[in-house]
């Protein structure tokens, strides 16, 4: 049984994909015995819209019984079904900042997002990926809506392109140790080299591209087709916003330091 209790932080735009979002997470803290809180973010200036002082309190009153009661709407039947307890909060401000004091906060061992679907920047808004994966050094993971991480019975993961040592994360560990325990190593080779890598005793996936720029999306395919529903990518992998952007399954975006 594990002792260490992980703080899970969402980070939610309160957009389409929340509720699988918030979905993937609770699934998440049951594997790795963790604690979830939820946060929103608003731009002050989508709350005052108003001229005099009554009238701009009147609204941010307005706003955040509206906001309180939609949060409570998602998060409820959620931590009821999952026997969950979900803590959220929100605020109206800078939603950088914002967000900044909430991790300064909470100091969460990992971060939550929730992916959009097809559109140019399909993540949460206002570039908020880029600003946590620069501004916070832990475990990210971004969710899919259609790729969620499942419960601990079934959880499947694959790892990209890592050595051994990726196996000693406490973390990952702790993820293996109360998963299905089934795991895929994916390799991206140079167009020629027959080099495999074995990990944890099994043999990687090598993929070869049959031509450059095409290697995430032939990934893709490969993780759907094998019903992977987790992908753990070190963060300093070579074109990671590539992979962020292109892979259809959730990822856990993590470093070894």
């Amino acid at each position: 049984m594990l002792k260490k209790k992980y703080k899970i932080l969402v980070l939610s735009d309160l957009k389409e994909t929340t509720v699988a979002t918030l979905q993937s997470t609770v699934n998440l803290a049951k594997t790795i015995n963790g604690d979830v809180s939820f946060f929103y973010a608003k731009k002050a200036s989508d709350v005052v819209v108003r001229d005099n002082q009554l009238s701009a309190m009147r609204s941010i009153n307005e706003q955040y019984n509206s906001t309180d009661h939609i949060i409570s709407n998602i998060i409820k039947p959620i931590s009821k079904a999952s026997n969950t307890k979900i803590k959220h909060s929100f605020s109206f401000g800078n939603v950088k900042n914002e967000i900044a004091k909430q991790i300064e906060e909470q100091q969460p061992d990992v971060i939550v997002l929730g992916k959009r679907k097809s559109k140019m920047i399909n993540i949460i808004g206002d570039h908020i990926t880029d600003f946590v994966l620069k501004n916070y050094k832990g475990l990210v993971l971004i969710t899919t809506k259609n790729g969620e991480v499942t419960p601990v019975n079934s959880l499947t993961l694959g790892v990209l392109n890592e050595k051994k040592e990726f196996f000693h994360l406490k973390f990952i560990e702790d993820l293996i140790k109360n998963s299905q325990k089934t795991i895929t190593p994916l390799t991206v080779a140079e167009k020629g080299n027959k080099e495999q890598a074995i990990l944890a005793s099994k043999e990687a996936i090598d993929f070869v591209p049959e031509q450059e720029g095409n290697e995430i999306s032939y990934i893709s395919k490969y993780l759907l087709k094998s019903n992977i529903n987790l992908l753990c990518v070190n963060r300093a992998t070579k074109g990671v916003r590539n992979v962020i952007n292109k892979a259809d399954v959730s990822l856990l975006l993590y470093t070894n330091k």
